[in-house]
């Protein structure tokens, strides 16, 4: 057992994000650390809002902000906690859990996931025995002792980051900490975990989900969100009659493109040949079409393909939450070159999610495909990169299907998305996991409350 952990060791990272809403949110949680620390009658920790430590965008990838954190800390604290806006923390509760490692050694600390299977989203990584390999759930906290924070400082300063792309942070950041078996593996922590806050078991927990977020008011009405569903003529027959018998009548205002006009679907060509990657052409011509006289004037416009399955429902509750004066670009969230200054762009197989006033500072900047068949979803971000607009994350979104994540990853959640058809029933798939009338068996029934 260690010596009592001082709240004064402890630094807290709230893992935010530059939107208004999200802004709001993490500085509702660094409120309640603080008022906690008072009540406790202890002096108040450094707590830290991700998105407003520098104007590098690369920091929500974490690892290139540890030089930072370690020129601030490195000598006085003892840990560095890192959390997301909606996890609750019983701060009395963590020091006790932080109390049982010793803060002189190297610790990574979190509540464990494991892969099923092999997965695309984490590169095949330990294709034989994916399971073996632990990776935290960012939503239950996860902790660094400073020893291993000064340690990762200097990899990161005298090795420049290998990977061009983030895709999945948490296993990501695990696997440089690993570092192929020389760094420390994480260490499970019972008390970090992803309970709604009133759940049976949860008075062991240091850290919890909050069952209710605050309200964000109405979902938006349908007719509020424009839908575009990207198509070609060779899918016509597979894959548009399976958005057809699951989620196209939620919607009232939707638009299949293609290459091809067919009358029966009915699909608009827009005069952009198709290309077997990147749409670029295509998505840029939905981009000018919606803010045209063509469609009706929305709010928002939902981006997706043709094998993406979601649910319209779910996604207008969760826009209730963002202002559509502001310029906002959901979904989920991947990076390209964040070490070296680089980029965030939410990943098209999801869906991308854009406010009306986010399309017109899109096209009124200029930005251009560099060819037809670019990826869309990357040349958006380097366009909202150049224009400073936020790219906002939401992990129910999701780029691949539900066997691609880990099991325990998903029940904490109300998946708003999910994308490809490949090896799956889509359709078993969209009423187990994104219908809501009753008869959806997906474990996200029990946290509905989470949106």
């Amino acid at each position: 057992m260690a010596d009592c952990t001082d709240l004064k060791e402890v630094v807290f990272v709230i893992q935010s994000q530059r939107n208004s809403f999200h802004a709001q949110q993490a500085e509702i949680r660094r409120t309640s650390l603080l008022e906690q620390a008072e009540s406790l009658g202890q002096s108040p920790p450094a707590v830290l809002l991700l998105h407003s430590l520098s104007d590098n965008e690369g920091d929500w990838s974490i690892l290139p902000l540890m030089p930072h954190l370690s020129s601030l800390f490195g000598k006085n604290s003892s840990w560095i906690v890192f959390l997301e806006e909606e996890t609750s923390v019983q701060v009395a509760k963590l020091l006790q859990v932080l109390d049982h490692f010793d803060r002189r050694k190297e610790w990574f600390l979190g509540k464990p996931l494991h892969d099923e299977e092999s997965t695309i989203i984490h590169h095949y990584a330990f294709a034989e025995n994916p399971s073996i390999f632990k990776y935290p759930d960012f939503t239950a906290s996860w902790a660094l002792s400073i020893p291993l924070v000064n340690r990762l400082t200097n990899k990161v300063k005298n090795e420049p980051l290998k990977s061009d792309f983030t895709i999945d942070l948490k296993h990501e950041i695990a696997l440089y900490i690993w570092e192929n078996g020389r760094g420390p593996q994480l260490t499970a922590v019972p008390e970090l975990c992803t309970l709604p806050q009133d759940a049976p078991g949860a008075e062991r927990c240091a850290t919890t989900l909050g069952r209710h977020l605050p309200s964000c008011g109405k979902p938006v009405q349908k007719e509020d969100v424009f839908v575009a569903v990207k198509t070609c003529r060779k899918f016509h027959a597979d894959r548009v009659p399976v958005v057809k018998r699951t989620w196209e009548k939620q919607a009232l205002l939707l638009e299949y493109y293609s290459d091809f006009a067919d009358p029966t679907i009915p699909t608009v060509n827009l005069g952009v040949p198709n290309t077997d990657r990147g749409h670029c052409g295509k998505t840029f011509a939905i981009l000018e079409r919606y803010v045209s006289d063509a469609v009706p004037k929305t709010n928002w416009l939902l981006i997706v393909d043709d094998d993406t399955l979601i649910s319209l429902p779910r996604l207008q509750a969760l826009l209730g939450c963002y202002d559509p004066k502001e310029p906002v670009c959901l979904g989920e969230r991947y990076g390209y070159g964040l070490s070296q200054g680089g980029y965030s762009y939410i990943t098209g197989g999801g869906g991308m999610v854009f406010s009306h006033e986010a399309v017109l500072r899109i096209l009124r900047s200029g930005c251009k495909c560099y060819s037809n068949d670019a990826p869309d979803d990357m040349v958006l971000g380097m366009c909202l990169n150049a224009l400073k607009v936020p790219v906002t994350h939401s992990p129910l979104f999701h780029q691949a299907r539900p066997e691609d994540y880990s099991r325990d990853f998903l029940s904490h959640q109300i998946p708003i998305s999910f994308h490809k058809h490949w090896n799956i029933d889509p359709i078993a798939v969209f009423h187990k996991w994104l219908r809501d009338d009753g008869e959806s068996t997906g474990p996200q029934n029990d946290f509905k409350e989470e949106l």
